[in-house]
């Protein structure tokens, strides 16, 4: 049985869901980032060149 997603401590009514990307090179990137699922809470981490950022504004990408 797997375990399920973490709650999310921010808005104590979401989980945090995991995303994955692909790199510069096209190598997948597993959990680049955690989001929310409360879209009125909005909090995420996000792995980017090696550093974590927190809360930043989440948006749709142009590609």
């Amino acid at each position: 049985m797997t375990e399920p997603f973490p709650k999310c401590l921010k808005c104590e009514r979401g989980v945090l869901v995991p995303l994955s990307d692909y790199g510069r090179e096209g190598a997948s990137i597993r959990y680049k980032a955690w989001v929310c699922t409360n879209p009125d809470c909005g909090f995420n981490l996000r792995i980017d060149n090696g550093e974590v950022s927190i809360g930043r504004t989440i948006g749709f990408s142009t590609k």
